[in-house]
């Protein structure tokens, strides 16, 4: 069956002088095709595998060009959102400093009526007592005069003696002057009743204005607290945990957060005041979520214009094309390109460090720690305290990179998070 398939053949080589054969048996047919047969199946399939693998490469490049595409259209969105919002935010911030003059002005106001009426109303009291007491003298005088006349009235009408004559014309003098000062008396409590009727009107009015303001101020403090308490929650942290961590830090009292007490009399406090307490409350809480915000990395390290070129995970190494994890963002722009503190910290370590080149390590408060690699200069020390949106540095290309960039990267107690997290939860507010 060999022979069949594989018959013997001749191979002669013929010179000059001599003709010479080499016999090729069957065997030696079937192993010279094998390995033909397999050299080209060896080189087909190495081919196929190259061009799959090369097409693969192609789509993944393009995938990933595409998803950086969408990364810079959604960064350079978020970016134009955080500005109109920083705008509203400074908008919203001026008209609640204006209602908070305008609030100090109607709770002076308010004290001045309150007093006002207080002293109206002293001054009725008064007038009550003196009335009372003419009106009482009054019925005493007739009484003592009924007294006198009634005897003259019995006895025959004779001249009365020189003493009795001058006391009827004193009681008849005094009677008339007390009618005169009740009249006058009745007259004044008249008008202090029209005058007090006035004032209450006006405490009306002005209480009316008071709760348009107040309405207005706590409709204000809730749009400014509000997305503050869903930034921290979007970024996993616990805002009330937070809250308590930095007024332990912060728990002095006193200037326009001392609470406002109406009453100088020991009176039931006045429902304006608890408004107003209850409204710096809500600033206090305001003002502290605001310290928490600049404790922590809700910033972009980087202010001017950027490309965002490779994001927190897993990814294909662009050195060696392996898939490995990569523990931050980066973010391009040309060498030189200012870098930024993304929150209140103190700077743990500033140098060069393998792979990452020259790195800047910034420790913040709630256990948070940011790290900025590749930079081409450091501008901070190690022990130094930085603010948030303070320089720190410029942007490179040292250590194990491509191109030049910044790999951003924010670690809680030790263990790698996502920077765009945060980044993402500030949105809204900065």
């Amino acid at each position: 069956m060999l022979e069949r398939h594989f018959p013997e053949r001749r191979l002669f080589l013929r010179s000059d002088t001599d003709t010479r054969f080499i016999r090729l048996r069957p065997a030696t047919q079937l192993v010279a095709f094998a390995g033909s047969a397999a050299l080209v199946a060896w080189t087909i399939i190495a081919t196929a595998i190259l061009l799959m693998d090369t097409i693969g490469a192609g789509n993944y490049r393009s995938q990933a060009l595409r998803d950086q595409e969408t990364y810079q259209e959604s960064l350079n969105a978020m970016a134009a959102e955080r500005d109109l919002r920083a705008e509203e935010a400074l908008a919203a911030q001026d008209r609640f400093n204006a209602a908070l003059v305008r609030v100090s002005d109607m709770q002076t106001e308010l004290l001045q009526s309150d007093t006002r009426r207080r002293e109206l109303e002293t001054g009725i009291d008064v007038i009550q007592v003196t009335l009372r007491r003419t009106i009482r003298e009054r019925d005493e005088a007739r009484t003592n005069l009924a007294a006198l006349e009634a005897p003259a009235a019995d006895a025959p009408v004779t001249a009365l003696p020189a003493a009795a004559e001058d006391t009827v014309n004193f009681l008849s003098a005094a009677l008339a002057d007390t009618a005169a000062e009740r009249d006058q008396v009745e007259s004044n409590a008249q008008d202090a009743l029209l005058q007090a009727d006035e004032m209450a009107q006006r405490i009306a009015l002005m209480e009316d204005q008071n709760d348009a303001i107040f309405r207005q101020l706590e409709d204000a403090m809730e749009i400014s607290v509000e997305p503050l308490d869903k930034m921290f929650r979007a970024a996993g942290m616990n805002p009330n945990s937070l809250l308590d961590q930095v007024r332990s830090g912060y728990s002095g009292q006193g200037g326009p957060l001392t609470p406002i007490s109406f009453s100088t009399m020991g009176e039931m406090p006045n429902p304006d005041a608890d408004r107003a307490n209850a409204i710096l409350g809500e600033l206090d809480e305001l003002n502290l979520y605001r310290i928490a915000a600049d404790k922590a990395p809700f910033a972009i390290p980087v202010q001017a214009s950027f490309r965002f070129t490779s994001g927190y995970g897993r990814r294909r190494d662009p050195k060696t094309g392996g898939i490995r994890s990569h523990m931050g963002v980066d973010l391009a722009a040309p060498v030189g390109t200012p870098l930024y503190s993304t929150a209140d910290g103190t700077v743990i370590f500033a140098g060069w460090s393998t792979g990452y080149g020259r790195l800047v390590k910034i420790q913040h408060a709630f256990g948070i720690e940011t790290r900025y690699a590749h930079m081409s200069r450091v501008g901070v020390r190690v022990g130094q305290k930085v603010s948030r949106g303070e320089r720190i540095g410029d942007m490179g290309a040292s250590g194990r990179v491509t191109g030049p960039h910044v790999h951003y990267e924010v670690r809680v107690n030790g263990n790698p998070v996502n920077p765009m997290t945060y980044i993402k939860a500030a949105q809204d507010v900065f």
